[in-house]
């Protein structure tokens, strides 16, 4: 498969850019400039590709990200909620339509580049708070690519980790050898990860739960196992 990874810099694209490398043909990473808080991302999508050898393209997407509003991702005026991942808070981070427009703009460069692939990282933790990483989702983006390169282009949308949990991929990044220090997963964009956010909450989870070393450095490296026990918690009383 000559794939083209779409590659935010987090540690699930990582991981997925190390695994197509390892096992299929990966011909570039592909990122995205929506006018996230957590720009900085992109810098270390780049490192992975300088890391793997290949391409590192990145798709300037910011005046249609101004057009996203609502979500604490591209609104400097909505905070990022501190918690765990699956806290009915997180919705906030919802982007509109991120994924179909990330992925619909990868299929067209896979199409140009004669690529036969898109890979992308969505996971199961994922399904909860955002609709367009959700299998359903995905089977509709491939359905609607086949009818759009009808004739053109035959090019598979690969998500290896749909099923997958976050600690999954942390011991599929174990297994692979990931620089975790060199992945970037924090919402808040600030100058080491916060610690406190539910991308950096799900993190450290998960790589504890992977037993996966963790080298990244965080503002408050403990409180993940504050959020877990308070969602337990709510969640028991909830039923």
């Amino acid at each position: 498969m000559k794939t083209i990874v779409v590659c935010s810099g987090g540690l699930d694209s990582v991981t997925l850019a190390h695994k197509v490398a390892r096992e299929h043909s990966l011909y570039a990473l592909i990122s995205f400039d929506y006018g996230q808080r957590h720009k900085k991302e992109i810098d270390f999508a780049a490192d992975a590709a300088k890391d793997l050898g290949v391409r590192h393209h990145i798709v300037d997407l910011k005046p249609v990200g101004a057009l996203l509003t609502g979500s604490s991702l591209t609104s400097d005026d909505v905070a990022v909620p501190d918690g765990h991942y699956a806290e009915e808070t997180m919705r906030i981070t919802v982007v509109p339509n991120r994924n179909a427009i990330m992925l619909s703009v990868a299929f067209g460069a896979a199409a140009s580049a004669g690529a036969d692939t898109v890979a992308a990282a969505m996971h199961g933790g994922d399904h909860f708070i955002y609709p367009d990483c959700r299998p359903d989702f995905i089977n509709a983006f491939q359905k609607m690519q086949n009818h759009a390169l009808e004739g053109v282009a035959q090019i598979r949308l690969y998500t290896p980790f749909i099923n997958a949990t976050k600690a999954d991929i942390a011991a599929e990044a174990g297994r692979l050898g990931v620089p975790i220090e060199r992945t970037w997963s924090c919402y808040k964009g600030e100058e080491v990860h916060c610690g406190r956010c539910g991308t950096c909450v799900e993190r450290r989870e998960a790589l504890e739960l992977a037993r996966v070393p963790d080298p990244t450095v965080y503002i408050d490296r403990e409180y993940w196992k504050q959020a877990r026990a308070e969602h337990a918690m709510r969640k028991m009383a909830e039923g």
